[in-house]
């Protein structure tokens, strides 16, 4: 199917006719969407497109970087891994941020994204239930059409939550800076 890749921190997501999960919605919140395909694969490591994929995203896991120490500390207590039996939900959010975010430097963008919009705080009050792993895609050598994906999941019961969530985040001042987001729904396929 591809070529392996022994970086565990490459992270890549197919859409297309195949996969682990089924697509129950896509929509462009801000900017162009992607293509509408009936499954999605993830998985580490790189890929060729199989047959049917209509798309491909990549990222890598990395360091936190806008989150102090007690931050950081706050999150991994509260975290769960994704991937838990009764979170048959899921969401792939992909976004590119706008020239002028990345015009700024690290601690002014620290800023915006704790001091005046309260990300990691807003993002505690959903956690455990709501189980993320943030991809950052501008530290691939080749050219990503976002900056980062953040892939959630969850279960049924929380799913209204979830929505809570990303209305908390969208309303921040950190959003304003956001000139692409898609929001893919997923459900674990039986």
């Amino acid at each position: 199917m591809g070529e392996s890749n022994s970086n565990p921190r490459l992270f890549r997501f197919v859409g297309g006719r195949i996969g682990g999960w089924v697509v129950r919605s896509s929509r462009a919140v801000i900017g162009e969407g992607l293509p509408s395909v009936e499954r999605l694969d993830l998985g580490s490591g790189t890929t060729a497109i199989p047959d049917g994929a209509k798309w491909i995203l990549r990222g890598v896991t990395s360091n936190p970087r806008y989150t102090t120490r007690t931050e950081k500390e706050q999150l991994v207590r509260k975290q769960a891994a994704l991937g838990r039996p009764e979170a048959t939900l899921s969401a792939l959010i992909p976004i590119r941020k706008s020239a002028k975010w990345w015009e700024l430097t690290q601690d002014e963008r620290r800023d915006i994204f704790e001091s005046q919009s309260k990300h990691t705080t807003i993002g505690l009050k959903y956690l455990p239930e709501i189980a993320r792993r943030l991809h950052h895609c501008r530290d691939l050598s080749e050219p990503e059409p976002f900056d980062f994906i953040t892939l959630f999941d969850y279960a049924k019961a929380d799913e209204s939550a979830f929505d809570d969530l990303l209305a908390a985040l969208r309303a921040t001042a950190e959003w304003k800076f956001v000139e692409r987001e898609v929001d893919i729904r997923l459900e674990r396929a039986s």
